[in-house]
């Protein structure tokens, strides 16, 4: 999870109706994100070839209230997959920006070290590379790696101007220790002119957390 300081002014045309931008400490973040789908189910049935696969996202954070309850979510730029049956669920059922292109991850543990590398695009051209310590830890309350991991709802525009809410369940997360890093992501190239302005800049966090089982409930609109 690379994380970086950006202008509201440029997710505010992503935002869906009835959310508002989220802060942390004053600071709007979107991240780069990349992980490893396992033992996939949809409705509890595994479909063969697509149980197991990369995704990586680019997301960022809003807010909507409820009942004067503030919800705390995620809103996706764009989320990368490798099967093309994937993209057409999530695209179909929950109207998100999922796109098909190659996809490869490798993880290398040891015991004094954890490596994780992601790679994706054309001739897998963009990459995500993390070293860290091999034990994790809990993340600290008030801390930006709570900020960054501790969002339980979903937010997706619709086709029909409406904003469709989801809830994702997983138990809280905890975090490696991040010791190096490296990326290379054309993002002007992946998510719109707009973000190239992230090929500049160095991404204020970087995170690994460990995962976890995670539930993800059907929609609906607010």
């Amino acid at each position: 999870m690379a994380n970086y300081e950006v202008p509201p002014s440029l997710l505010q045309p992503f935002t869906p109706l009835k959310t508002e931008l989220d802060f942390f400490n004053g600071i709007c973040y979107t991240s780069l994100i990349a992980f490893r789908f396992r033992n996939t189910r949809i409705r509890g049935v595994a479909v063969p070839l697509h149980t197991n696969f990369e995704e990586i996202n680019l997301r960022f954070y809003v807010r909507y209230k409820e009942r004067n309850v503030w919800k705390r979510g995620v809103v996706f730029i764009k989320e990368i997959v490798p099967r093309a049956a994937i993209s057409f669920i999530a695209n179909t059922f929950y109207q998100e920006r999922y796109e098909t292109m190659p996809t490869r991850s490798e993880i290398k543990r040891l015991p004094e070290s954890l490596s994780v590398k992601y790679l994706w695009g054309k001739k897998h051209s963009n990459e995500i590379t993390v070293d860290a310590h091999p034990i994790p830890h809990p993340v600290i309350t008030g801390s930006i790696e709570e900020f960054i991991t501790e969002h339980y709802w979903g937010y997706a525009q619709q086709k029909d101007n409406t904003t469709k809410e989801y809830k994702v369940d997983h138990p809280q997360w905890n975090v490696h220790t991040v010791n190096n890093y490296n990326i290379v992501c054309d993002f002007g190239k992946l998510y719109g002119p707009a973000f190239s302005i992230l090929q500049q800049m160095q991404p204020l966090s970087v995170l690994l957390a460990q995962g976890s089982a995670v539930t993800i409930y059907n929609g609906k609109k607010i």
